[in-house]
């Protein structure tokens, strides 16, 4: 997504002689001396055709060209169809989708990619208001490594209902994870607090002032280099399953940033953990009825798998 653009070609006046450039393009164009320097240090400023440092003078009638980028918020949701993206299940009160690797579920700082918010939006959908701007009708999430099934709520009273389904934990979260080696016992619960980790603001860790964070595992296969498991979450903070996998030390196939293999990783074929979001049961808001929906695995995880499967 191109982020656009002003040019501007304005004369010296005679008021301004003498000036250095950051003060000049400051009085000329609108802007602050700090964001001058900054469009003079990104090369988007030129002084009759050369290139210019802040601290050089202006001389009346010479011409100013400057590039002004649009400032961009980095929480607007751009509405925008993300190829892959598929639709579950559609109703006037949730919408259930598929959602690929290398999706955030809404826009954040630092994230400049495709969003499962902007995709809704650039398709048309209506959903909910509630929530912050950018997260509006979102009652849940998935990492941008991850992928799977995911609801979002179209109507404020189904905003409501599964809000208060997730707080309550009363939502039927299933997901599948490769993880190397084997873990002992074969099935157990992991009940172990997790928080932001104490040197890396981008990772979490099992910390004794954390969040209560419970996973429980059970193994489906176990091969040579890895096992597969099913797991259920009862609560959903963010990482849980990555960080509490690598805290048993077995960590997802592919995941670096917890520990992982990357020689394995690369033997499977992996650029991203090998974690998904398989089954989602709750309560329908308006129906009443239980409902489930599930999502097979992507290329990626299934080739994968395969790989690990015919290991010997």
């Amino acid at each position: 997504m191109t982020q656009a653009s002003e040019q501007r070609t304005l004369s010296v006046p005679d008021g301004l002689a003498g000036e250095r450039v950051d003060a000049a393009i400051a009085r000329m164009f609108g802007v602050s001396r700090t964001r001058a320097a900054d469009l003079i240090a990104g090369g988007l400023v030129r002084l009759d055709g050369h290139d210019v440092g802040k601290s050089d003078r202006v001389l009346p009638g010479a011409m100013l060209d400057v590039t002004i980028p649009s400032l961009v918020d980095p929480l607007e949701v751009v509405p925008e169809i993300v190829e892959g993206i598929k639709i579950i299940h559609d109703d006037d009160s949730i919408v259930v989708i598929d959602k690929p690797v290398g999706v955030a579920v809404h826009p954040s700082p630092g994230w400049g990619g495709p969003t499962v918010v902007g995709h809704l939006a650039g398709a048309g959908f209506r959903i909910a208001t509630s929530g912050a701007s950018e997260r509006q009708g979102i009652v849940q999430r998935l990492d941008v490594g991850t992928s799977g099934v995911m609801v979002i709520a179209k109507s404020e009273h189904a905003y409501s209902v599964l809000k208060n389904a997730f707080r309550h934990r009363t939502v039927d979260k299933t997901y599948h994870a490769l993880v190397q080696g084997h873990p002992d016992p074969l099935q157990g619960t992991v009940d172990a607090p997790i928080g932001r980790h104490p040197k890396h603001d981008y990772k979490f860790a099992v910390m004794a002032d954390g969040r209560a964070s419970v996973t429980h595992y059970e193994t489906l296969e176990a091969h040579r280099f890895a096992s597969l498991l099913e797991i259920h979450l009862e609560t959903g903070r963010t990482h849980q399953i990555r960080v509490h996998m690598s805290a048993l030390k077995h960590p997802c196939v592919g995941d670096l940033t917890y520990g992982a293999d990357p020689v394995l990783a690369r033997r499977v074929g992996l650029e991203r953990q090998w974690l998904h979001a398989v089954k989602l049961g709750f309560t329908h808001p308006d129906s009443g009825d239980e409902v489930e929906y599930e999502s097979t695995y992507p290329d990626d995880l299934a080739a994968a798998l395969e790989v690990i499967r015919d290991a010997h």
